[in-house]
């Protein structure tokens, strides 16, 4: 048994549903007719909005009893592919501008993160290490280096 149980919250409702369906392209027959019967789409929709909205990786799917993962996967790179995602966004947008409005005139397609060019000091001190200060790191030898006392040579650390 799965960790997703039948009244989660986690599955389409009705509502969503039938908003949904119209979206999606009819499926494809096999060309010699013998395969196993598909997965519904409401169950491998359920599935992939599960992993939109938990962050779970798709192998973690097949513990939910919601739909395997290679299904919902070769589901959702079918459906992305005839832009289902992309026309439902829409349809949700233009809902939510009816019902609430949008400032069009205020929008942004893409945004870039960068240093600010006048953020900070410029001579601030830069650290050297968690609690360190210079030379008092470990060669990987273990040894300490006394090239200033014997020249040319490693001496055993004491």
């Amino acid at each position: 048994m799965g960790m997703v149980s039948r009244n989660d919250g986690w599955r389409i409702s009705d509502a969503l549903w039938k908003q949904m369906e119209p979206l999606l392209p009819s499926p494809k027959k096999h060309p010699l007719g013998c395969h196993r019967p598909r997965v519904p789409d409401r169950n491998a929709m359920s599935a992939i909005l599960y992993v939109s909205r938990t962050g779970c990786q798709w192998g973690a799917l097949d513990a939910t009893n919601l739909c395997k993962h290679s299904s919902a996967h070769r589901r959702f790179t079918e459906w992305a592919e005839a832009g289902v995602f992309k026309k439902f966004w829409k349809k949700g947008l233009l809902k939510y501008d009816a019902l609430k409005g949008i400032d069009w005139r205020w929008l942004s397609m893409d945004g870039a993160m960068t240093k600010s060019p006048l953020g900070g000091e410029k001579k601030r001190k830069k650290p050297h290490g968690q609690g360190k200060t210079r030379n008092q790191t470990e060669h990987a030898s273990r040894r300490k280096r006394y090239s200033s006392i014997y020249p040319g040579g490693w001496r055993q650390q004491t």
